[in-house]
């Protein structure tokens, strides 16, 4: 018996495939381990909505916005700014500023301006308002999965389902208390604003209704923790949530969580200038439309820095930060459908699918060493760290297995034998015909590389389509197959190969080609 390159390799996928599968299959708490997807340790699955027709309304109000900004800055004057759901309308109280308000107008992507006179009226057209609504849902999707990943869960799943709606799986959720907490991370808008407290008009916010108050360019917010107050507010942001650049949780001086947030360099200039023409005035700071303190701007506010506080306890501060941090949405979430995956199914789904890979396995061995004799025992070699092999790999790239995955090693454990099978009656059919042992090895692996290869590559293309065009649990059959079949081109080719030629000499020496290949020399 000798060593040689092939053996070499194989001895080295042997210790590959145990040293990382082995803390996925001992359950270590060192190493990378493979995590079970929604269908085997339960979880939550939520088909969502997107009410894409309120990103227009949220998008005009970020562009009212604006033109405040910029007119503030640059002393322009303009009278009766406002926005609606589908225009923001102001006059221009100075023709000669026109062009400088254009100039900044045209530089807002997708913004159709109309001017009868000095009023403007400013709304989006057909296309923007499609790419808009587009744009909503895409932003969704990455927030929303931002959001779940920061909240610690494992291999959450996000992703677009039809036109405008959004499949998430969440796996590992086994509480009522995971599952409110999730869903109100993921619902949750975390719009924050900074807006102009009415002065003029505070004291007579009980009095007025919504109607009224819009007259004046304001509106009537409640109090985030008490119900029973009103806020009168400018309509027109000062500036949004769009230029936050950060939210972490802190402590204020009674040891009570708050959450510090700062702003972009645009953000923090705004900012600047606003509290410092407004000194001794009050600012809001509102939260998806609830004003959680309106502090008294006491000087100048440089740095882009604020504070939001509230009744906050750790947990709620945390989850309020990682939605400040992932964003903004654009349009509000609604739930359509939910469905729990309890771990009671999960645990039932992997004991039948343990079942049907080990009989499987098993009745594939069996068959093997009974009809190849000692050519099935180097088979079962293979598949064994073929099996190895799926789950290293698995375990190394953080994969989900899902039950289709597991459906996929079950039938990779066919698909991998298949391969020696070949080759093993290859080199009985030259035994058959009086080749020598060592003839008879070689071209039989020779002969059998084509079909081998040809059957292989097709298969993986196949689960490589499977994997660009399909979603959850398909994409989790394409990847244990793909590994599958790259894993036993590897033991079955190479490994079994670097075998026989170490035991070459030894079966010759033996003369019993029934005890190695199920067939006598010449029979």
């Amino acid at each position: 018996m000798k060593l040689n390159f092939r053996l070499i390799l194989f001895i080295a996928a042997i210790l590959f495939g145990v040293g990382f599968s082995a803390p996925s299959l001992l359950q270590l708490d060192k190493g990378a381990k493979i995590t079970l997807g929604l269908d085997l340790q339960g979880g939550l699955n939520m088909l969502l909505g997107v009410k894409t027709e309120e990103a227009l309304a949220s998008r005009l109000k970020s562009v009212a916005a604006s033109v405040k900004h910029f007119t503030d800055r640059n002393d322009i004057l303009i009278d009766e700014l406002s926005a609606t759901p589908e225009y923001v309308r102001f006059t221009l109280l100075d023709a000669d500023d026109a062009k400088a308000m254009e100039e900044m107008l045209a530089k807002i992507d997708g913004l159709s301006m109309a001017k009868e006179g000095e009023r403007y009226s400013l709304s989006f057209g057909e296309e923007a308002v499609l790419a808009l609504k587009n744009k909503a849902i895409e932003q969704a999707i990455e927030t929303i999965r931002n959001r779940l990943d920061q909240f610690g869960l494992a291999e959450p799943t996000v992703a677009k389902q039809g036109e405008d709606k959004i499949l998430v799986e969440l796996p590992g959720i086994k509480t009522v208390e995971e599952e409110q907490r999730a869903r109100a991370l993921i619902s949750r808008a975390a719009k924050l604003e900074l807006m102009a407290v009415d002065e003029e008009r505070a004291m007579r916010v009980y009095q007025m209704n919504p109607a009224e108050a819009a007259q004046y360019g304001d509106l009537i917010l409640d109090d985030a923790e008490r119900g029973e107050v009103k806020h009168l507010v400018r309509q027109i942001p000062i500036l949004d949530g769009g230029m936050l650049t950060d939210a972490s949780v802190g402590f204020n001086q009674n040891n009570e969580p708050i959450i510090n947030f700062s702003l972009n360099s645009e953000g923090a200039q705004i900012f600047g200038d606003f509290t410092g023409k407004n000194v001794g005035k009050r600012l809001a700071v509102v939260l998806d439309g609830k004003v959680m303190s309106d502090p008294v701007i006491n000087e100048r506010i440089g740095g882009g820095a604020g504070q939001i506080s509230g009744r906050y306890t750790v947990s709620s501060a945390n989850d309020l930060a990682i939605a400040l941090r992932s964003g903004a949405l654009l349009a509000p979430i609604e739930l359509l459908e939910k469905r729990s995956v309890g771990p009671s199914l999960g645990a039932e789904s992997i004991q039948a699918s343990l079942i049907a890979l080990v009989g499987g396995f098993v009745l594939v061995m069996a068959f093997m060493i009974v009809y190849y004799r000692a050519a099935g025992v180097i088979a079962n070699i293979a598949l064994v760290v073929n099996l190895f092999l799926i789950l290293a790999v698995m375990a190394l790239f953080g994969a989900t297995l899902t039950l289709p995955g597991m459906a996929g090693i079950v039938l990779t454990v066919g698909m991998a034998v298949d391969a020696n099978v070949i080759i093993s009656e290859r080199i009985r059919e030259l035994l058959h015909q009086g080749a020598s042992i060592h003839k008879a090895i070689e071209e039989g692996y020779a002969n059998a590389m084509s079909a081998i290869i040809d059957a292989n590559i097709t298969t993986l293309i196949a689960a490589v389509v499977l994997y660009v065009y399909g979603s959850g649990a398909v994409k989790g059959f394409a990847i244990t197959i793909s590994i599958g079949i790259l894993a036993s081109m590897l033991t079955a080719i190479l490994g079994t190969h670097g075998i026989y030629e170490m035991l070459e000499s030894k079966i010759q020496k033996s003369k019993n080609i029934a005890f190695w290949f199920g067939v006598r020399k010449g029979a």
